[in-house]
């Protein structure tokens, strides 16, 4: 089982849409998969429910996010409460129990099945205050302290409980664009990390910004790998910010003899792509991609437009423009795979 993480520190470049079509694809392709919901946005909980559905996860859970584990027991009938652990529950839920630095539960409530090999837990709007514990305990991992060493690591533990659970090949997180605490320790302990990006100026230095993250996150990670006991190092990936390349997503696409068929403005920002990613990216967590893989995108993915029901018209009169688009993810997907598996190379 491998977790990977869709980054880019600017919003509005598909990252969601992206990690969506991508895990389908992969369902689609016999493996199994699970997404993560970490954006509090909670776009990607919406693409796979309906808003109402979201509404009562939330409501039933209101409880405890509020009032806590404890409080919520006394306040809820018993039954209730166990109820609470056998339908579907939001990341924050999950997390609460760290939060509130009480003994995780036994029982992991069931995630969404989207179809047969695709599952989904979503998110809600609270999850800044994980963030906030985070923040609060970070520097206690630093002395080994077992509560916030739990805190940065269990993200990464629930998507190996669901997986020894659900036998998933993949658990892949959506995050919002932020470089805040959450996303530092969700980009840090995954096993990869792939960017995606509009050929304009703000992706470039969406990737500046990311490269300086990541060399700091990746110097504290090493500083405190050289202090924790070999146990607590478990609880980590064994090669923290590894970056499985990029992807120019929703570009315009422009008939013409350009090797990207790009339109021309958009064509001169994603050149500079490959050159900015070498400045800025540092080797150590792109060594295990060949200089091929970094220098070019994974490039076969179409645009794609949200289709709402009066459309679906449309659609049975384009249904070859559709498989198409079916068929550019299926060779995206195999050219991640690809990249995934160098994650196992060292």
């Amino acid at each position: 089982m491998k977790i990977i993480s869709i980054f880019n520190n600017k919003g509005g470049v598909g990252k969601t849409t992206l990690t969506y079509h991508l895990a389908h694809i992969l369902a689609e392709m016999g493996k199994k998969v699970l997404i993560l919901d970490m954006d509090s946005q909670c776009n990607m909980s919406l693409y796979g429910m309906q808003e109402q559905e979201l509404e009562k996860i939330w409501r039933d859970e209101n409880s405890v996010i509020d009032n806590g584990f404890d409080s919520a027991k006394k306040q809820m009938d018993g039954k209730d409460f166990e109820n609470l652990f056998k339908t579907t529950r939001t990341m924050h839920f999950l997390l609460k129990s760290v939060e509130e630095g009480v003994s995780d539960f036994d029982e992991l409530p069931p995630p969404i099945k989207l179809t047969n090999n695709l599952d989904l837990i979503p998110s809600r709007l609270t999850l800044f205050k994980y963030e906030n514990k985070i923040a609060d305990r970070w520097s206690g991992m630093f002395l080994g302290e077992p509560l916030s060493i739990r805190t940065v690591t269990r993200i990464r533990k629930l998507a190996e409980l669901y997986s020894e659970k659900n036998h998933y090949d993949f658990v892949i997180i959506d995050t919002s664009p932020s470089l805040g605490m959450l996303n530092k320790i969700i980009i840090s302990t995954v096993d990869g990390l792939m960017i995606p990006c509009l050929p304009d100026m703000f992706s470039l230095y969406g990737i500046k910004n990311i490269g300086e993250a990541l060399k700091q996150w990746q110097r504290e990670f090493n500083t405190c790998f050289q202090i924790i006991s070999g146990e607590n190092r478990k609880r980590f990936p064994k090669n923290p910010v590894q970056f499985l390349g990029y992807t120019i997503y929703n570009a315009k696409k422009y008939e013409s003899k350009n090797r990207w068929n790009l339109a021309q403005a958009h064509l001169n920002y994603a050149e500079k792509i490959p050159e900015t990613i070498k400045i800025h990216i540092d080797k150590e967590v792109r060594k295990h991609l060949s200089e091929e893989m970094v220098e070019t995108p994974i490039w076969k993915v179409p645009t794609f437009n949200g289709l709402e029901p009066k459309d679906k018209s449309t659609i049975s009169g384009n249904s070859a423009s559709y498989k198409a688009t079916q068929k550019k993810y299926k060779q995206f997907a195999d050219d991640f795979l690809t990249r995934v598996a160098t994650l196992d190379d060292e």
